[in-house]
């Protein structure tokens, strides 16, 4: 066959059809709207559009309550109007006002931590201070107080103890060794200031218990200080004890246990106190006592007897009339440097009476 022969069948074969795209190629396939219209109707569709839409609405509402609802609760408001001394942070202000306590606040902002130190270093407190109480109703203030508006308009606790029926007439001495004008004083500073302060006892306060009448069964005492109190002795003391609980008395005499010690000095009418734990031992000096942890022995030159004393002490600042005069006749600042000075002369050091050495 020639070439020309070749050439004229070649072109005479039929051409093949041009091959058409897979039925799910990417330029045929229809959008995930145009596949839910296939099944779906135009006005079901609406309905879908709707309801995504109304549960986006309902999350935001959530979410936006929910960031509310975590403020902070702070247990006072400051005279600047801001919150300070924080309680509890995510809390709603129902959750922090539920309770009675005069001083609660509350602040809406959901801040971190960093913020809060802020505020309170920097800024004096929290803004936006939102008090629980804006009245004085419903506000229990305790025994001895009662609410009252102050000049900002704001409700407060203030002491008012009722003095109507007090027992005592006059001066009397009260259990932190003061000497009040009257009960009614009394029952003030013990608002204010010491809320376990109780009178001891009609008139002004002793250094020994002569023309003390102590009021019911008590019993005169003198501490180791030589202030005067009236305590309510207990004579009812186990009869049986273990070694465990003897106790050496800085009179020298072993005690079964810190009851028997306790109605001893009752009985006595003067402090003794606890030399150390165990039986009392004929000791020459400190080496041969053996103190707990947290105590220094400290020798007494008088008795020949060591006893052990807690010696890690800080003293506040002295004030007028603190000053004692020691045994060494030596007058310290207050009893508290007194006690100091004998843990580092390792001996013992008694009040031999409040003021200067040298006014007696």
């Amino acid at each position: 066959m020639t070439d020309t022969e070749r050439q004229t069948r070649h072109a005479a074969r039929p051409t093949a059809p041009p091959r058409a795209p897979p039925p799910h190629s990417s330029s045929s396939q229809p959008s995930s709207s145009s596949s839910l219209s296939l099944f779906l109707s135009e006005p079901r569709m609406l309905q879908l559009r709707q309801g995504a839409l109304a549960l986006l609405m309902w999350l935001a509402h959530f979410v936006e309550e929910h960031r509310v609802q975590g403020g902070n609760c702070w247990l006072e408001q400051g005279k600047n109007g801001r919150c300070q001394v924080l309680y509890m942070s995510g809390m709603s202000r129902e959750e922090c006002c539920r309770s009675e306590r005069l001083g609660t606040a509350w602040t809406e902002e959901d801040v971190g931590s960093n913020t809060l130190f802020r505020w309170l270093l920097l800024n004096g407190g929290a803004p936006n201070c939102i008090p629980c109480k804006e009245t004085c109703d419903n506000v229990d203030c305790g025994p001895g107080k009662r609410c009252k508006m102050n000049k900002r308009n704001r409700p407060r606790c203030v002491c008012a103890p009722d003095c109507s029926s007090s027992t005592f007439k006059g001066p009397v001495c009260g259990s932190d060794g003061k000497t009040y004008r009257n009960e009614c004083a009394l029952l003030r500073a013990k608002c204010k200031r010491y809320p376990n302060l109780v009178a001891q006892y009609q008139g002004k306060c002793r250094k020994t218990c002569e023309d003390v009448r102590c009021p019911g069964s008590s019993t005169c005492v003198v501490d180791q200080i030589n202030n005067a109190y009236c305590v309510t002795c207990n004579r009812l003391c186990p009869e049986l004890t273990s070694p465990e609980q003897y106790l050496c008395g800085n009179d020298g005499v072993v005690y079964a246990s810190a009851c028997h010690l306790r109605r001893a000095t009752c009985i006595l009418g003067r402090s003794i106190g606890v030399a150390y734990e165990g039986k009392c031992i004929d000791a020459q000096s400190c080496n041969d006592i053996r103190c707990p942890e947290g105590k220094t022995c400290l020798w007494d030159a008088r008795t020949g007897r060591g006893r052990c004393s807690a010696c890690e002490e800080d003293c506040p600042e002295s004030r007028p009339g603190d000053s004692v005069c020691a045994s060494d006749n030596t007058t310290y600042p207050s009893e508290c440097t007194m006690r100091r000075a004998a843990c580092s002369l390792g001996r013992v050091l008694e009040v031999k009476h409040s003021g200067s050495c040298n006014c007696k």
